[in-house]
């Protein structure tokens, strides 16, 4: 298949290829960021306007979901600072918001747009979860991963000389695309999830975020199996359905966890 992608992109003319400043991995990156993030920001603010936001005063929740992405959006400062990639964030316009929905979910689109849903909370249990659990998700924002699966996506969906006219104009088609690979909305058609290499990417910078803000990445493994807990033998909770197995993405923390441990420094110590 993926013969097949690279054979169709350059028959169009337009093929690009990436190198990711974190991860050091080229990318098929047929849109321009900049794009993305104007398309990912209408989209969020559509979807605020469709759900019920819970406000962060007056919320206890809220005002976590606030917390933990501010102490995370310091530390990835701190990060791309170090490694001299500051550029790298232009454009990220954060926001987090906790929607009140029973879907254990939680996602980050292009240029730093979080959501929370409510029914995640009580599988997080406490903060340190929940900052691993926006760590991934801030992780695939960062890696350019929405990029990569949506131009992935547009190959294989449009093809050809409509894939050109797709990309030039920022359709219906590609806003499509960008919501299908978050997951967000019930009428976008079937999940574009990550790859296992996308995932396991997400895994190993989330948990260094999420140490780096002062939160114990070995929160990490009890949160990966209390969501392996909670999807049983029916079916798993929304952010397991595009995720490797449960014991798979477990054993893989473990391996990843000296690495992060080594960023971590609780607060006020």
């Amino acid at each position: 298949m993926h013969k097949v992608i690279v054979a169709a992109v350059l028959a169009t003319g337009i093929a690009s290829c990436s190198q990711n400043a974190i991860t050091g991995r080229n990318q098929l990156s047929l849109y321009n960021e900049a794009d993305i993030q104007s398309m990912a920001a209408q989209q969020y603010t559509q979807f605020l306007s469709e759900n019920k936001v819970v406000a962060h005063t007056g919320s206890k929740d809220a005002e976590m979901v606030r917390r933990v992405g501010s102490r995370l959006v310091s530390a990835i400062n701190q990060y791309y600072v170090a490694k001299g990639l500051t550029k790298e964030l232009e454009g990220y316009k954060w926001e987090y918001n906790l929607v009140d929905s029973k879907e254990v979910n939680a996602w980050c689109m292009p240029g730093g747009k979080i959501v929370v849903y409510t029914g995640l909370l009580p599988i997080s249990q406490n903060e340190a979860a929940l900052a691993v659990v926006l760590g991934h998700e801030i992780a695939h924002a960062l890696a350019h991963h929405g990029n990569e699966r949506m131009s992935q996506a547009a190959v294989q969906q449009l093809g050809g000389q409509a894939l050109s006219v797709a990309v030039a104009n920022k359709s219906a088609a590609a806003q499509n695309i960008l919501l299908g690979a978050y997951g967000i909305g019930s009428n976008v058609g079937a999940l574009l999830p990550f790859s296992r290499k996308q995932e396991l990417e997400a895994d190993h910078y989330g948990l260094i975020f999420a140490a780096m803000a002062g939160y114990n990445p070995q929160e990490a493994i009890p949160l990966w199996e209390r969501m392996k807990a909670a999807g049983g033998s029916s079916r798993p909770p929304e952010i397991l359905s595009t995720h490797p197995a449960e014991d798979t993405r477990i054993q893989k923390l473990r391996e990843m966890m000296p690495e992060a441990m080594q960023y971590y420094k609780p607060v006020g110590k």
